[in-house]
């Protein structure tokens, strides 16, 4: 039971690990709704997919570039649903979830106060 408990609380006593930058322009790329597309696959399901976080600033569809070359930037698959509504409602809570992340990496907010 010691040891349980040791290996807990443990943790919280460490400082907590830095998040990279990096990582941070990642969820905020992904919490913004324009940067996902749900296709279609040819047994009938639907894929939700994310823009890949590419510094090219030519392109809008993924597709090519103004320049003719093939863009850099390309979809990266995450679910798969039976249905248009169930691929939606994925991407929402997926965008919400990213959101939620960027807002806690504000540090601790005041819910209530006491007098």
């Amino acid at each position: 039971m010691t040891y349980f408990y040791y290996k807990t609380n443990s943790w919280s006593s460490q400082p907590q690990p830095q998040i990279s930058e990096d990582q941070v322009d990642l969820w905020k790329h992904l919490a913004e709704k324009k940067n996902w597309r749900i296709v279609q696959l040819p047994n009938g399901f639907y894929q939700t997919e994310h823009l890949d976080k590419c510094d090219c600033s030519c392109c809008k569809d993924g597709d090519s570039c103004e320049n003719g070359e093939s863009c850099k930037c390309k979809w990266l698959d995450v679910t798969r649903r039976e249905t248009l509504e169930g691929a939606e409602s994925a991407i929402d809570g997926s965008v919400e979830h990213y959101a939620k992340k960027i807002e806690f990496l504000k540090g601790p907010k005041v819910v209530k106060t006491f007098k």
